[in-house]
């Protein structure tokens, strides 16, 4: 997930109300449902203003829940279903782009990334001819992350185009050799440099493939991808917070994304996250991949107790009897988790405060397990 840091406390006294079906919970209600208790642990556990899960049956039901506040100033309530920014989620529509490519013969997932981008990804231990395009999606290529390196880019609203990305990610030490078995270790430069591949082996902008092949495919009118200087949400929106000192928050709304590229750009709704994973995952009537390609996407490494990584989505033991298939992501402003189950059910998680520990991550996570698995 995003490097763990010490979130200081966030001193905010925040109503909570839960919509579901469109329809205010009755008052009168005893005992709140698993998603309404696990939106308020977001709330009173992690200090985020507001929180917000959207909940899509095998049917494509959708019920929402919405708690807390999504302006501060204001005190206006949590958006139903207004634009986010994902982060990493954006990974997944990435991947989904490159094995797209693979189902048509124009990329092979073990090639080496020099057959792609030559001479391009080099640096202390680091050589392009060991690294696979399998190992960049399943973050085993040994790549270093650079997202510390870039954060004050991010919320100073600088622009950091992908090629200045990737130099300053090869500055770093390789984290381990990607020719021995057994390693794996989270780093957004994977998909930098996957999303380079993309536009090498396309001719055009990865922003454009994951539109052409993925957004417009589905009907996902409200998921896009910000174009180079855009700072701003361009839909309704709930304000995105981050805590720098203790006890103040900062709305952190409009940044520049542009450093996180192919790996945390891009900006989606609850709804539009859920149609996206439950289409993309779903055991039948497969829309945006081929069989091949779904069962390699679907290929896992380990990473620890519970959780396997495959080609852009990490396979998750909800419980003995519940596992999804999904991403996360943390961005300053905003915290996603978003999952789908094989028959097609699905639950994305937003707060709009930016997770800065694996408590807060897993919090998410419990919102969108109570909404798959209950």
């Amino acid at each position: 997930m995003r490097i763990r840091r010490t979130l200081t406390a966030l001193t905010l006294a925040a109503a909570v109300t839960v919509v579901t079906a469109g329809t205010m919970a009755p008052a009168s209600a005893v005992q709140p449902d698993p998603v309404r208790r696990k939106l308020e642990t977001l709330l009173r556990s992690d200090h985020a203003p507001g929180a917000v899960a959207s909940v899509r049956d095998a049917k494509g039901n959708l019920r929402t829940y919405t708690a807390g506040v999504g302006d501060l100033d204001t005190h206006a309530k949590m958006l139903r279903d207004g634009q986010v920014r994902i982060g990493s989620v954006t990974k997944t529509f990435t991947a989904v782009v490159v094995l797209q490519l693979v189902g048509e013969g124009r990329i092979r997932l073990d090639a080496p990334v020099e057959t792609y981008l030559p001479g391009l990804v080099r640096g202390k231990g680091i050589d392009g001819n060991r690294i696979t395009v399998r190992q960049l999606l399943q973050h085993t290529s040994g790549l270093p992350d650079y997202e510390v390196d870039v954060t004050d880019d991010i919320l100073q609203r600088r622009y950091v185009s992908p090629r200045d990305a990737l130099d300053i990610a090869l500055r770093h030490e390789t984290v381990f050799d990607p020719t021995e078995q057994g390693h794996w270790a989270y780093s957004s430069t994977n998909y930098l440099v996957a999303g380079m591949i993309v536009e090498k082996v396309t001719g055009r902008p990865v922003a454009e493939q994951i539109d052409q092949r993925i957004l417009r495919q589905l009907g996902l009118r409200h998921t896009y991808f910000p174009a180079p200087g855009e700072t701003t949400i361009r839909e309704r929106h709930s304000q995105g917070y981050s805590v720098e000192s203790p006890g103040v928050p900062r709305d952190v709304t409009e940044i520049d994304p542009s450093a996180s590229w192919a790996g945390g750009a891009m900006v989606s709704t609850p709804a539009d996250l859920n149609r996206f994973f439950s289409t993309l995952l779903k055991e039948k009537d497969h829309v945006l991949l081929k069989e091949e390609q779904i069962t390699q996407m679907r290929t896992t490494v380990p990473v620890q107790k519970g959780y396997a990584m495959g080609l852009g989505v990490m396979r998750v033991q909800l419980s003995d009897t519940c596992v999804a298939w999904g991403h996360s992501g943390a961005i300053p402003g905003y915290g996603t988790w978003s999952g789908a189950t094989d028959d097609g059910r699905s639950t994305s998680v937003t707060m709009n405060l930016e997770p800065k520990t694996g408590q807060a991550v897993e919090h998410l996570e419990d919102a969108m397990s109570a909404g798959l698995c209950h």
